[in-house]
C-alpha cells in the first residue's frame, strides 16, 4: 500500500495536459471484442482501471500490446466468454463487457461487479435492456449467465439514464439484427465517444448525447484506429486544485463543452476561468472563495457526481455556507469525515451536505475510501496548514494518471511513499 504526503500552502502555477478519459476508454476497450480483429487506440490513460481491463481482455484470449498511452488489441482469438470473478470484483466497469461478449460470441458468464464503495449501483437496467434484445439471462449464486443464439433490435426505454446500461445496450445492439432505439439514454460525452468508436469500425450508431440513440445492427465490424477523448473529470479536478490554492493554471487538451457545468459552479466560487480556441483553459483561483448557494449533482449535462467531492473540498474554505445535494449516489459523502478531521465544518442530512466555510484547514492523517473522495483529500491537503497524509491511495490511481507528478510540476509539495 502507498500513501501521499502533502505539505500545504503552495500556490499552483503552470500548465498540465489532460489525460485520456477513463470513462470513455473502458467501454471502448470492451468494444474491441466486436470486430474480431485489430484495434489501435491512442490517448488511453495509464491508470489502474485500464490495467484491469487489459487483464480481462487477455484472460478471454485477446492479445494486447501497451506502449505508453497507445494500446493495440487483437480480438481475433477470443477463447473464453467467462470473466474472472476476481477481476470483475476489482472494477465495476468490467460489466460493460457483458453486452460486447454477448453480441459477438452469443454467451457470457459474469459475477456481480465491484468498484468504489459509493452506494448501490444495481445492474437491473443493463439486464432489462439485454433481455429486450433477445438474451436469455439467469442469475444464480452471485453469477449472471447470458445466452442468445441471435440478438434482435428493439425499442428500449430506460427507467433511468444509466451510463453503463446505455453503453451495454449500444454494444450488444451494434451486431444485432435490425434497428434498436434507446429512449431516455444517458447523454454523457463518453457515450458519444463510444458511438464514434463503433462507427469508426463500420457500425451505424446515431443520436449519442441526445437521450434518443439509434443503432442499426451491422453484419460485421472492421479493424480500427481511434483516439480517446480527454477526461473531463480530471480536468475539473485540476481546475478545483487551482481554485483552492489561489493558483494560476493552464490546462491543455480540454474538451471544454463537456465541462460547462463544472466551470459555471467554479465561477460562482470566484474562480476566473478563461477558455482558449484550441482546448486550452486557464483557471485563476480567488483570493476569497465564495460559497455556492445550491450545488445539485445530476446526470449530464448537469453537474457531475464525479466532481462533487472535489468542489465540496473547495467549499470547506468558502466565506460562508454552501449547500450540496448529492442525487446520484446515496453513499458519496464518505470523504466528509476525513475533511472534518482536517477542521472542516460539514453537516450531512440525508443526501444534503451543509458546508460552513472555515478560515483554514489543518493537515491530518486521512484515508481515501473511493476515487473522487481521495482526490478531494489531496485538494484539501494542498490548501491546508501543515502536512496531510492520505492513506489507501490505490483508489485514486484507478482514475488519475501521474497525479502527484503533475501536481509537483505545478508547484505542489506532494510525494508518494510506501506504507
Amino acid at each position: 500500500m502507498s500513501k501521499y504526503v502533502v505539505k500545504g500552502g503552495n500556490r499552483l502555477e503552470g500548465e498540465v495536459s489532460i489525460q485520456g478519459s477513463k470513462n470513455a476508454a473502458l467501454p471502448i476497450l470492451a468494444a474491441t471484442v466486436l470486430n474480431q480483429g485489430e484495434s489501435i487506440i491512442s490517448n488511453v490513460p495509464d491508470i489502474h482501471d485500464v490495467d484491469v481491463m487489459i487483464k480481462i481482455l487477455k484472460s478471454i484470449g485477446c492479445r494486447v500490446q501497451k506502449e505508453g498511452n497507445l494500446l493495440v488489441v487483437d480480438s481475433s482469438n477470443v477463447s473464453s466468454v467467462e470473466v474472472s470473478e476476481s477481476l470483475v470484483r476489482e472494477m465495476r466497469s468490467s460489466i460493460i463487457l457483458l453486452g460486447a461478449l454477448l453480441s459477438k460470441h452469443k454467451e457470457t458468464v459474469f459475477s456481480y461487479p465491484g468498484g468504489c464503495d459509493i452506494g448501490l449501483r444495481p445492474i437491473d437496467i443493463h439486464l432489462m435492456g439485454l433481455r429486450k434484445l433477445g438474451a436469455e439471462i439467469t442469475e444464480s449464486h452471485g453469477y449472471i449467465y447470458c445466452k442468445a443464439d441471435k440478438l434482435y433490435g428493439n425499442n428500449i426505454t430506460l427507467d433511468f439514464p444509466s451510463v453503463g446500461a446505455t453503453e451495454n445496450i449500444m454494444l450488444a445492439a451494434s451486431l444485432a439484427e435490425g434497428e434498436t432505439i434507446i429512449r431516455n439514454a444517458a447523454k454523457e460525452p463518453e457515450i458519444a465517444d463510444l458511438q464514434n468508436f463503433i462507427n469508426a469500425m463500420g457500425g451505424n450508431v446515431s443520436g449519442a448525447g441526445s437521450g434518443h440513440i439509434v443503432i442499426k445492427g451491422a453484419s460485421k465490424l472492421n479493424d480500427v484506429k481511434y483516439r480517446v477523448t480527454s477526461d473531463r473529470i480530471v480536468a475539473g479536478t485540476y481546475l478545483a486544485a487551482s481554485a483552492i490554492t489561489e493558483g494560476n493554471v493552464l490546462l491543455r487538451d480540454v474538451a471544454i463543452e463537456d465541462l460547462r457545468a463544472v466551470c459555471a459552479k467554479l465561477a460562482e466560487t470566484g474562480c476566473k476561468i478563461t477558455v482558449g480556441e484550441n482546448g486550452e483553459v486557464w483557471a485563476r483561483g480567488p483570493k476569497t472563495i465564495q460559497p455556492i448557494e445550491s450545488l445539485i449533482t445530476q446526470p449530464y449535462p448537469g453537474f457531475p457526481t464525479d466532481m462533487q467531492a472535489q468542489v465540496l473540498a473547495l467549499l470547506t474554505l468558502a466565506n460562508g455556507t454552501s449547500v450540496v445535494n448529492e442525487t446520484i449516489f446515496e453513499s458519496r459523502y464518505k470523504h466528509v469525515p476525513e475533511l472534518i478531521r482536517m477542521g472542516a465544518h460539514v453537516k450531512i442530512e440525508g443526501r444534503i451536505a451543509i458546508v460552513q466555510g472555515v478560515k483554514k484547514l489543518m493537515g491530518a492523517d486521512v484515508k481515501s475510501t473511493d476515487l473522487r473522495g481521495g482526490a478531494s483529500l489531496i485538494l484539501a491537503g494542498l490548501a491546508a496548514e501543515g502536512t496531510t497524509t492520505i492513506h489507501s491511495i490505490d483508489h485514486i490511481h484507478r482514475g488519475y494518471e501521474k497525479l502527484d507528478e503533475n501536481l509537483r510540476s505545478l508547484g505542489a509539495n506532494i510525494i508518494r511513499q510506501e506504507e
